[in-house]
């Protein structure tokens, strides 16, 4: 085997190629192509070609459309833009159980749906987006509250444990064997903009706490508009709710130390950390009055 090819983005990418060295099988990577995404608040591509330069592992950012040597096999790890390979076998690490949700950012759209079990598909790329038949799947049982980012190092010790199981296999020269899907279990999660971001104050607390979690840090973070400034609400907590004659959503009701207690369709969320745009502390509010909105 003349090395796999590696296609990496974010801290799973990153999480993937530290275990591969520290397990002694740096030989096995040929190249490493090295995504970005503006995005995100941190996408790893810095800390990646780092590691690759500590290692002396070839590398390049996929921007600068490096030339990529031969390959039996690629790996691609969270990548995101179609992956046009002739002769090299493209294998896909998908943050999902597949066939169910298929698509972008399921780990959120999973978080979002509160799902008891996360994990992650190994497949052969095809044409068709996260349809190729199935290598290997691990899953990790969790509770909420969970924030994405301990969610995303549980799926990154499933990455890893994939991407391991896929080398070893290669390095003792056996056929990667794999089954289709079942097209009756398919589901889709769909991608995501700046509106999703937005917090609908009319869902209960525990639903809104579910959004703040599954949205923040590496993601831009939950967000609302307070008199016409956007604000990311990057943590809360639910109180004791209150008997409220005339529930307005989105409104403060009090304060403690400094942070707000919003009324919710039902139930109370208190603001624990919050951002303006510009990076200034969201805390404590200007206005004891004030309402948080989801449109400007």
């Amino acid at each position: 085997m003349n090395g796999v090819v590696f296609y990496l983005m974010t801290e799973k990418g990153l999480e993937v190629l530290r275990a591969v060295v520290r397990m002694g099988n740096t030989n096995q990577i040929a190249f490493v192509v090295i995504g970005q995404d503006k995005n995100l608040v941190q996408d790893y591509s810095a800390e990646i070609e780092l590691v690759c330069q500590q290692h002396n592992i070839p590398c390049d950012f996929a921007l600068n459309k490096p030339t990529i040597p031969k390959a039996v096999y690629a790996i691609a790890i969270s990548w995101r833009w179609l992956i046009s390979l002739e002769e090299t076998k493209l294998i896909v690490i998908h943050d999902s159980l597949l066939p169910k949700m298929r698509g972008f950012a399921p780990l959120v759209t999973a978080l979002m749906n509160k799902e008891t079990k996360i994990g992650a598909t190994a497949i052969f790329g095809t044409e068709q987006f996260d349809k190729g038949p199935i290598i290997a799947q691990i899953s990790r049982t969790i509770e909420y509250p969970i924030k994405i980012e301990k969610a995303t190092k549980v799926i990154s010790e499933v990455y890893i444990e994939l991407v391991q199981n896929i080398l070893d296999s290669l390095k003792d020269n056996k056929t990667l064997t794999a089954v289709p899907q079942n097209e009756n279990l398919a589901t889709y999660s769909v991608w995501r903009d700046d509106e999703d971001y937005l917090i609908d104050w009319n869902n209960s607390a525990e639903d809104i706490q579910t959004k703040v979690n599954a949205t923040g840090f590496p993601y831009k973070g939950a967000s609302s508009f307070v008199n016409g400034e956007l604000i990311r609400i990057l943590d809360v907590s639910i109180v004791p709710d209150l008997t409220i004659e005339n529930r307005d959503c989105g409104k403060v009701l009090y304060a403690e130390d400094g942070k707000p207690i919003v009324v919710c369709g039902t139930g109370l969320l208190k603001i624990e950390r919050a951002l303006f745009e510009n990076g200034d502390s969201g805390l404590p509010l200007k206005n004891f009055r004030t309402r948080l909105k989801s449109i400007k």
